[in-house]
């Protein structure tokens, strides 16, 4: 299909008639045979079922009169008790010869789609997946638009235009609400290939008839804004708010101190940081410290003067000069953050309180007072901090969809998403993998849905990407990319 910038409202009123084709010619952008787009041509006939791969052996007459197939075009073969589709995946001659080019066999390889079967009340609906197979020497015949109108019908359930097929850009083209962001989608394709195009045309079809929707979107580009209008608010440096003290000790570990260096000094500040962070929890709650079970993970706000005084109180009990040296790495790193301006979202100076509430309400638009759309602007988070916001950004977004019981569903939608759930163990931040992971597989029970997009899918998690159920695939360039995803996908479709 292809994705246009339909008005959301269009799918409520009568669709517009095509322009009339050319006599002899297919429609625009047509991919059924030459002629009439509203009759039936026969194009050849079975020759072999495997599963659901059907190979036709087409008929020379209707090849040499331009009804042949393309790839990609829809084609149908009629049982007993059905009518099936199918998809041209390939096309061949497997014995070319240059003297009678006429009488050489032509090949095409087809794979099975779905059926239309009539129903009890008379009305004939197409459903995916074949129940009667077509049968050695069955007719193939071409779609008329008829045909295409049904296969491709929009929806009884919710529903959203978002553009027209390809194969006759007369027939509008849909998708179901409840499964798109039920059961997560992806949209992949290399640079330049219309990813965030289509992205924003989903969510700008979506939100023209679910106005009070909740959408946080991690932009790493900052090339929504245009996008998304007046549907959307920006979080950049200067608005974003995640306090220190929301991250787990994971996390802090991770600003702090880091991946790289010598493993015993890191293991050394480790141990240290874990002693401080908890030591400045139990402070800031007070006497109730005894009564409440305070971990190193607990969410409470402390201040880093309360981490920065148990340093210096620790480095003093030392006998000797040398086993201070991770004490003052810690102090200074934490002296370094504080002062770097592009860190003040998340160390915002001596005075910490808990603002959790106005944080929730501004990430995931509650109110929506007309701004469904919250874009969290990445481009200026330092790189090496860039997971560690996204982990933040995704363990919050199901807490809050778990705590608050489907009253508030959230669409997380992760642009460039293979930078921070790479396929590869040893590469990005695992805790911000497993966040997103925890989102694909249980998401949708407790209302949080997920939208990954991607110009490098073989570099992505496979157990993701296997959770979305939607693909929406543009031009890949890369062969791996392309592999990965037919993997993913249950059929040519």
């Amino acid at each position: 299909m292809d994705v246009d910038q339909a008005n959301a409202d269009a799918p409520e009123r009568p669709e517009p008639a095509p322009p009339a084709p050319a006599s002899g010619a297919a429609p625009h952008g047509s991919f059924a045979p030459a002629g009439d787009p509203d009759r039936d041509v026969r194009i050849g006939r079975v020759v072999s079922v495997a599963g659901g791969q059907v190979v036709a052996l087409l008929d020379n007459a209707a090849t040499d009169g331009g009804d042949a197939p393309q790839i990609g075009a829809l084609v149908k073969m009629r049982t007993a008790d059905s009518t099936t589709f199918a998809i041209v995946t390939a096309l061949s001659i497997p014995l070319p010869d240059q003297d009678s080019p006429g009488g050489e066999v032509r090949v095409a390889e087809i794979e099975l789609l779905g059926e239309t079967v009539p129903g009890a009340d008379g009305q004939t609906s197409f459903g995916r997946g074949v129940s009667a197979f077509p049968g050695l020497g069955d007719a193939v015949l071409s779609t008329a638009r008829q045909d295409l109108s049904i296969v491709y019908a929009r929806p009884r359930s919710s529903a959203v235009r978002i553009g027209t097929l390809h194969q006759d850009k007369a027939v509008p083209a849909y998708v179901i609400v409840d499964e798109l962001l039920g059961k997560h989608f992806a949209v992949l394709g290399t640079t330049g290939s219309g990813k965030s195009c289509a992205v924003s045309l989903i969510l700008n079809s979506v939100l023209a008839q679910h106005h009070n929707g909740h959408v946080l979107l991690l932009d790493p580009h900052a090339e929504y804004v245009g996008a998304l209008g007046d549907r959307a608010k920006v979080l950049d440096l200067d608005s974003l708010q995640l306090p220190f003290w929301l991250l787990t000790f994971e996390e802090m570990v991770e600003i702090m101190v880091g991946s790289s260096g010598n493993e015993a000094e890191a293991e050394a500040e480790i141990t240290i940081l874990k002693e401080a962070i908890l030591a400045a929890k139990k402070t800031a709650v007070g006497d109730g410290g005894d009564s409440t079970p305070i971990t190193v993970d607990t969410p409470v706000p402390y201040t880093l003067m309360a981490v920065v005084q148990f340093i210096d109180r620790a480095a003093g009990k030392l006998d000797r000069p040398e086993s201070a040296a991770p004490y003052l790495r810690l102090k200074n790193r934490l002296d370094a953050l504080r002062a770097d301006k592009r860190y003040e979202f998340m160390f915002p100076g001596l005075i910490v309180r808990d603002n959790m509430a106005a944080i929730l309400s501004t990430l995931y638009s509650i109110p929506v007072r007309d701004k469904p759309v919250t874009i969290v602007d990445l481009s200026g988070v330092p790189s090496e901090t860039m997971n560690v916001v996204v982990s933040v950004l995704a363990r919050m977004t199901f807490d809050f969809a778990l705590l608050s019981e489907r009253a508030f569903p959230v669409l997380l939608v992760c642009e460039e998403a293979h930078r921070y759930a790479p396929q590869k163990g040893d590469a990005g931040f695992e805790p911000t993998k497993r966040g997103l992971a925890r989102i694909a597989r249980e998401g949708r029970k407790y209302g949080v849905s997920l939208c990954v997009v991607s110009q490098r899918p073989s570099e992505l998690d496979a157990g993701i990407l296997s959770q979305c159920n939607t693909i929406i695939a543009l031009r890949m360039s890369n062969q791996s990319d392309r592999d990965f995803v037919g993997g993913a996908m249950t059929e040519s479709a």
